[in-house]
C-alpha cells in the first residue's frame, strides 16, 4: 500500500492512505540502511485488519528539516512575535536563511501585534521584508488563503504563539497552548510531536519550539544565494566568488550604499558567514590534528 505519514509518536508512525489512517513501525532494515521515517514521508507500507502495520519502502524526498524534523514541505510559516520575546529580526533571518536554502517557500507571520504600545516601527520592518519579496501576514485571516493545496509547517521559536495562531484558524484542533515563564522569559514546550492536521484545504504541521536553529548552509556562496537580494545584487560583483565583504567593484557593497539592501540584513549575513568561515576553521584544523 502507498501513504503518508501523518505523525510520528513514541516508535509508531501513523499512515494516511486513500481517507484512512493505519498504525505502523519502521521494520529493522530501515536501522541498518541508516533511515529514519519522518512526518511527511511518502511510504510504502503493509497493514492487516485490526493489526500493527509495518513500513516498507520510504520514497525520494523533495527537502527536509532537521529541526523540526519533518520532509516534503511546499512552504514554512515563520512565526515571530512583536512582543514577550521580543522580535529578533536576527533569528528571522536565520530562519529565511534555511528555508531558502531548502527551497522552501517562506511566509512570515508577526504575532502579538496587539501587545505593541506603538505599531508603526514593526510596520515598517514588515514592509521592509515585503519588498525584499517575502510574504508578511500580521492577521490570522490574511493567512487562510495560503493553506489551501499546501503542506505548510509552523515553525518560530518557543512562546511566539504557534499552537494560539493554530487554535485561531482552526479551533476544532484545540491544541494545548503554554503562557510565557515570567521567571525564564520563554514559553514552556507544549507541542509533544510533529503531526499534520488537514486545515482549509491543505495540511498544516504544528512543531515543537526551540530557541535554536539548526541549518546547513556551509558555503559563503550557498548562503549569498540564500538572500534574495543580496543574489540579485551580487550579479553587478565584479568577481563571481565576490563575498561581498572586502573586494572592489561589489555590487551588493553599491546595494547597500543606495538602500536597496537593508544595513540590519546584511549584518545578519556578515554574521552568517562569520559563523560558516570559523566552522571551516574549526575542521581544517581538527583534520590537520589526525
Amino acid at each position: 500500500m502507498q501513504g503518508r505519514i501523518i505523525k510520528a509518536l513514541a516508535g509508531f508512525y501513523y499512515v494516511e492512505s486513500d481517507g484512512k489512517v493505519y498504525q505502523t513501525r519502521a521494520r529493522g532494515n530501515f536501522r541498518k540502511k541508516g533511515q529514519t521515517p519522518y512526518v511527511g514521508d511518502f511510504v510504502e507500507f503493509s497493514a492487516e485488519d485490526h493489526s500493527e502495520g509495518y513500513l516498507l519502502r520510504i520514497h525520494d524526498r523533495h527537502n527536509s528539516l532537521v529541526r523540526p524534523p519533518i520532509v516534503n514541505i511546499d512552504q514554512a510559516v515563520v512565526i515571530m512575535s512583536a512582543k514577550e520575546p521580543d522580535f529578533n529580526a536576527n533569528l528571522l533571518d536565520r530562519f529565511l536563511v534555511l528555508l531558502e536554502n531548502k527551497s522552501i517557500e517562506p511566509v512570515v507571520y508577526i504575532s502579538k501585534m496587539d501587545l505593541l504600545t506603538d505599531q508603526q516601527a514593526m510596520a515598517m520592518i514588515a514592509q521592509r521584508y515585503r519588498q525584499i519579496g517575502y510574504e508578511v501576514i500580521l492577521s490570522p485571516e490574511d493567512l487562510l488563503p495560503l493553506l489551501k493545496d499546501k503542506v505548510t509547517v509552523f515553525m518560530g521559536q518557543t512562546g511566539v504563539g504557534k499552537s494560539t495562531l493554530l487554535n485561531k484558524i482552526a479551533p476544532e484542533l484545540a491544541l494545548e497552548t503554554g503562557a510565557i515563564s515570567d521567571s525564564l522569559g520563554r514559553g514552556r514546550h507544549t507541542t509533544r510531536a510533529v503531526s499534520f492536521y488537514n486545515v482549509h484545504g491543505g495540511k498544516i504541521a504544528d512543531t515543537p519550539g526551540f530557541s535554536s536553529l539548526d541549518y546547513d548552509v556551509q558555503t559563503a556562496e550557498d548562503l549569498s544565494e540564500s538572500f534574495p537580494e543580496i543574489r540579485k545584487a551580487s550579479h553587478d560583483c565584479k568577481f563571481r566568488s565576490c563575498s561581498h565583504t572586502h573586494e572592489p567593484s561589489c555590487g551588493v557593497k553599491q546595494a547597500l550604499e543606495d538602500d536597496v539592501i537593508w544595513q540590519s540584513r546584511y549584518d545578519n549575513y556578515l554574521q552568517l558567514l562569520s559563523e560558516i568561515d570559523n566552522r571551516r576553521e574549526t575542521y581544517a584544523k581538527v583534520i590537520k590534528r589526525k
